[in-house]
């Protein structure tokens, strides 16, 4: 789906420049935005190994683990399936940890992990509410280190960096809120709560 959409983007953007003869500017805006998105990638690769790094540090240290255990009451509610049936749940654990730490990029495949033992043990092809809610805290979790938005903002030379760090403790927190109370209204309708 993702690919047919971003083929009618490139199509129509090149028909519209070819009816308003600004093929050349296209063309120009293509290989600047190219070249600029490499510049973005290499910076944010070196952000991201450095605060891998950081993560490998936490984790050696056990502060991984102690995180994961002050999140592990919080999460029970949060997971109650999980938890009750004690499915998948430390790979809950650190994928909620590394989103907290900043580390979306090593969520994804705790996620994984997590959601592969969660549907291991069922019949249906229906997910639970307990996979929808860590599909939601997947995107919308508490952001302690916004590592990624700050590598961004660091890559395009902004002014101020880590100003954002509050606004964003404040948005990632509602935006946890509003998705873990929406997923428990949505499995209540279904009948999954």
């Amino acid at each position: 789906m993702l690919g047919k959409c971003f083929s009618i983007f490139c199509i129509s953007s090149i028909i519209y420049s070819l009816i308003c003869g600004n093929l050349k500017d296209l063309c120009d805006s293509i290989l600047k935005g190219a070249s600029k998105s490499v510049t973005v990638v290499i910076s944010i690769i070196g952000f991201m190994a450095f605060w891998n790094g950081i993560m490998e540090v936490l984790k050696s240290s056990g502060a991984i683990a102690r995180l994961s255990k002050l999140l592990k009451p919080i999460l029970k509610h949060v997971f109650p399936k999980s938890f009750k049936e004690n499915v998948a749940t430390e790979e809950i654990t650190a994928c909620i940890s590394a989103s907290v730490l900043g580390l979306s990029n090593a969520t994804t495949p705790l996620a994984l992990s997590a959601i592969e033992k969660m549907n291991a043990t069922r019949k249906s092809n229906k997910a639970t509410n307990d996979m929808v809610t860590l599909s939601i805290l997947g995107c919308a979790c508490f952001n302690l280190i916004p590592t990624t938005i700050i590598a961004m903002r660091v890559s395009q030379g902004a002014s101020i960096t880590y100003e954002i760090i509050v606004p964003v403790w404040i948005c990632s927190f509602v935006c946890m809120v509003v998705g873990i109370i929406l997923s428990r209204i949505v499995g209540k309708i279904s009948g999954d709560c």
